[in-house]
């Protein structure tokens, strides 16, 4: 972990883009899924997952799905459904409404918003199953209007068809309306491109391994895509009224994901950073994924010392981070000078998982520095805009000398034409 002035450390992360053997293995996976279909998909989730599927398999059926329900705990249950509402309650006020312009003279203007027709969702299987990604994932689009909303996932190595209960049991909390046993590369191009067993999507979202990762970037333009994910962040901006207890516990919220993940504090209190310092020592000894937390620490983690909060905000805003705690006496003063974080959580009792799981916004959130540019998944993430354009005869007739000086200006006679025609041997009714 560096320790140490915030003018020595490096505030920018590498984004990651695969070795040349990974990009070359997907390109193959992605091309042989494109041209093959089923063949080549239940090809390599035999080889890379272990479990010989038939075409008539791929799809989780009714039946597997209602008994998911009797595997999972009551209280889980419960949670799950409360976080749903509260993610729904919030992405509603997200919505936004086709609108028009009508003119004096009859001009209409407008824009026309309607949802994607299909869009797919990746969700990781195996150790990385995580329910609540399924929810963050899926009511968006449920409330932007997608009717039809498909998921891939991974089966069970070993030869088991199996999908992870707790999964199951979120998507169909979430509003998923098809369901297919496969992942990696394969599942993203089979989304992508289609297969006799999976039609193609419009958008592709979700996290996932660096295979799905490069993946999602080579479909990119026969499909959207919500993001290139990159590992967790979280940055803790705090002065000396914080508590080093709350700001360790939280770093290691994130730590714990990856060996990758990055946690960092940047404080003006040196009593605090090494109270910090500490406290991390202690608190990582208790985690069962204490390996993963203390290899993210040495690598990526950070203590950032700053003159004072002025400086600590625009440290923030060129880490532009994915999560950032504000811990400070008045964390509201500080919001105005913050411009670059995915999300932004004030005060002491606002810990970082209270938005992963239960708050409402989203936590599909922009990593490695695109908070300067992008912003948490949404509503219209999942919608489509037209714009909609009605000239009435007068209006033309005001504007098209205008529109016709711009056409020859530019070298196209055709444009200016088009317009002119309309006047040329007297107006028609």
């Amino acid at each position: 972990m560096y320790f140490g002035l915030a003018s020595g450390f490096r505030l920018e992360r590498e984004t990651e883009y695969g070795t040349p053997e990974q990009n070359a293995a997907v390109a193959e996976i992605v091309e042989a899924v494109r041209r093959e279909g089923d063949e080549a998909l239940l090809r390599y989730t035999a080889a890379f997952d272990k479990v010989a599927l038939t075409p008539d398999r791929l799809r989780v059926g009714k039946d597997e799905i209602q008994a998911a329900y009797g595997r999972v705990e009551p209280e889980f249950l419960t949670a799950l459904r409360q976080a749903a509402a509260n993610i729904r309650a919030f992405h509603e006020k997200q919505k936004r409404n086709s609108w028009m312009d009508v003119s004096p003279d009859g001009t209409m203007l407008g824009m026309v918003i309607r949802p994607l027709r299909r869009v797919g969702l990746y969700v990781p299987g195996g150790k990385a199953a995580y329910p609540s990604s399924v929810l963050m994932n899926a009511i968006p689009a449920q409330v932007a209007g997608v009717p039809e909303i498909a998921m891939v996932t991974p089966p069970a190595t070993g030869g088991r068809e199996g999908i992870d209960p707790y999964i199951l049991v979120a998507a169909a909390e979430a509003g998923v309306t098809e369901i297919y046993r496969v992942g990696g590369a394969q599942a993203v191009a089979a989304l992508a491109y289609g297969t006799a067993s999976i039609p193609a999507v419009d958008k592709i979202c979700g996290p996932g391994n660096i295979y799905v990762a490069l993946a999602k970037r080579a479909v990119f333009g026969a499909v959207d895509i919500d993001s290139i994910a990159g590992p967790s962040e979280i940055a803790v901006l705090a002065d000396d009224s914080a508590d080093p207890r709350f700001v360790a516990a939280d770093m290691l919220s994130q730590a714990e994901h990856d060996e990758m993940a990055s946690a960092m504090l940047i404080t003006p209190s040196k009593a605090l950073a090494a109270a910090v310092e500490a406290e991390l020592a202690r608190q990582v000894e208790a985690l069962p994924r204490r390996e993963i937390a203390r290899k993210s620490l040495e690598q990526y983690g950070a203590i950032l010392l700053v003159r004072d909060l002025e400086e600590g905000t625009e440290v923030v805003n060129r880490l532009a981070p994915e999560h950032l705690e504000v811990m400070t006496a008045d964390p509201l003063e500080l919001l105005g000078r913050i411009e670059n974080a995915g999300a932004i959580f004030l005060g002491p009792y606002s810990s970082e998982p209270v938005g992963d799981y239960y708050a409402g916004p989203n936590h599909i959130l922009p990593t490695n520095g695109t908070a300067r540019f992008s912003s948490p998944l949404n509503v219209d993430d999942f919608v489509k805009k037209s714009s909609l354009i009605r000239y009435s005869k007068e209006a033309l007739r005001r504007d098209s000398a205008g529109i016709a000086t711009l056409a020859r200006h530019e070298g196209l006679e055709g444009h200016a034409r088009a317009v002119e025609i309309r006047w040329e041997g007297g107006e028609r009714e």
